[in-house]
């Protein structure tokens, strides 16, 4: 998926480079779990699952010498949140031009998050017979699952927090290889006015010096008269 509006970029978690060693990677573990190159085809899940499948492809082809059918699902009809998307879904074109029964059938996606996703994906590709397994790659895998949903296959493993999105790019669909985490942006909170200085009391007036009592020293005392003889 795209950056979504309303986030800021977090951390880098794939660049052009880091996500052709991990597709380049993932295309052996295909063909591994595949068994061979015999017998296994690939569906995209549009969007963005398209170009990652179609480069797991190329890649297959490059060691193998050999090329494995890709297929493009739209899985928009399939939705259990689709009365709340829109009114008028757009519908993308599905392409699946072979024929899916005795095949291992390889799901792919650039991220997996709830599950319900990949739960319709399996509901459209049983519309067109019954493959004899299919798999799940993709290529972040950021947990918070809904549905009982794993994937086989992963590029990139990590534990996200409710307001992180994982945005995957590919120059075929953005004009650019790099997987991102995004965050919400942080609320703002308003500057509080500074409290006013409360009032002062007035000060009170030091009391005055009360007088010194009586004079300074003592009045000499009266001299007694002298004892008649």
């Amino acid at each position: 998926m795209g950056e979504a509006n309303g986030t800021y970029r977090k951390l880098r978690l794939l660049d052009p480079a880091g996500m052709s060693r991990v597709i380049s990677r993932m295309a052996r573990e295909v063909v591994e779990a595949a068994g061979g190159v015999e017998g296994f085809a690939l569906v995209g899940i549009r969007t963005r699952g398209v170009p990652f499948a179609r480069r797991l492809a190329l890649e297959i082809e490059k060691t193998e010498g050999a090329r494995v059918p890709v297929g493009l699902l739209d899985i928009t009809l399939y939705r259990d949140d689709l009365t709340t998307v829109a009114s008028s879904p757009v519908l993308k074109r599905t392409d699946i031009s072979f024929p899916v029964e005795t095949k291992t059938i390889v799901l792919c996606d650039d991220v997996l998050y709830t599950g319900r996703t990949v739960r319709a994906a399996i509901d459209a590709i049983l519309d067109f017979g019954r493959p004899r397994r299919i798999v799940l790659a993709v290529l972040v895998d950021r947990g918070r699952r809904e549905l009982p949903i794993e994937a086989q296959l992963v590029g990139k493993k990590i534990a996200t927090s409710a307001t992180e999105v994982v945005s995957v790019t590919f120059k075929e669909t953005d004009g650019e290889d790099d997987v991102w985490l995004l965050d919400r942006h942080p609320v703002k909170v308003a500057a509080k006015a500074a409290p006013k200085p409360a009032r002062r009391a007035p000060a009170k007036k030091a009391p005055a010096k009360k007088a010194a009592r009586g004079a300074a020293g003592k009045a000499t005392p009266k001299g007694s008269g002298r004892g008649k003889r």
